[in-house]
């Protein structure tokens, strides 16, 4: 399998139809798209429901640390030929169908199928703030794992891209994700 990490959203829905929206590291195996969400969560549950889920692709980096800050509702339109959401503001969508599943007691590999590609808006580049949200996201998913120390270490280092080339969108995420490191260790206060 292919090592190489992509930071992407995926977007499913609910036996119900109820959607969900999460950052997930995707790899790619040949013409498959390789999901390992954690189990248990509602990314793996849709999929193992439905057979289906949407790989969105996005300069936005406001969704990656929205949904690691508590902010998981973002505008969705229909996908095109699968029962399923997209997020409107996809540079590109890729529909996907459960093609094989591994099962494993804490991060099963769903290999998915692509159904159908459309890119919806040209891709100019990421700067270097949208890099920075994204790996701050990672680490505010973490923070349960994660030595203050190094947190604050990486933040500070993050920081500086965001200092030099941020945007209103990245400053407003990044203000998410520390806002979210300062309840973590509030919450750690509180609990001793």
């Amino acid at each position: 399998m292919n090592d190489v990490i992509y930071e992407t959203v995926v977007t499913t829905v609910s036996a119900e139809g109820v959607p969900h929206v999460a950052p997930m590291g995707v790899r790619y195996q040949g013409g498959q798209v390789v999901l390992m969400p954690f189990k248990p969560s509602a990314t793996h549950d849709n999929i193992v429901a439905t057979g289906h889920a949407v790989l969105n692709l996005l300069t936005d980096t406001r969704v990656f640390a929205g949904c690691v800050t508590g902010r998981k509702v973002w505008p969705l339109v229909a996908a095109d030929t699968i029962l399923g959401q997209r997020l409107a503001s996809a540079l590109g969508h890729v529909e996907l169908r459960l093609a094989e599943r591994r099962d494993d007691a804490q991060r099963p590999v769903l290999l998915m199928a692509r159904v159908h590609e459309v890119t919806h808006a040209p891709f100019i580049g990421f700067n270097r703030a949208q890099a920075a949200v994204i790996e701050g996201a990672v680490l505010v998913s973490r923070l349960h794992m994660l030595a203050a120390e190094k947190v604050d270490s990486e933040m500070a280092y993050l920081q500086i891209a965001i200092d030099k080339t941020a945007g209103e969108p990245e400053r407003e995420a990044w203000g998410w994700l520390r806002s979210a490191v300062a309840r973590h260790r509030a919450g750690l206060k509180e609990a001793r």
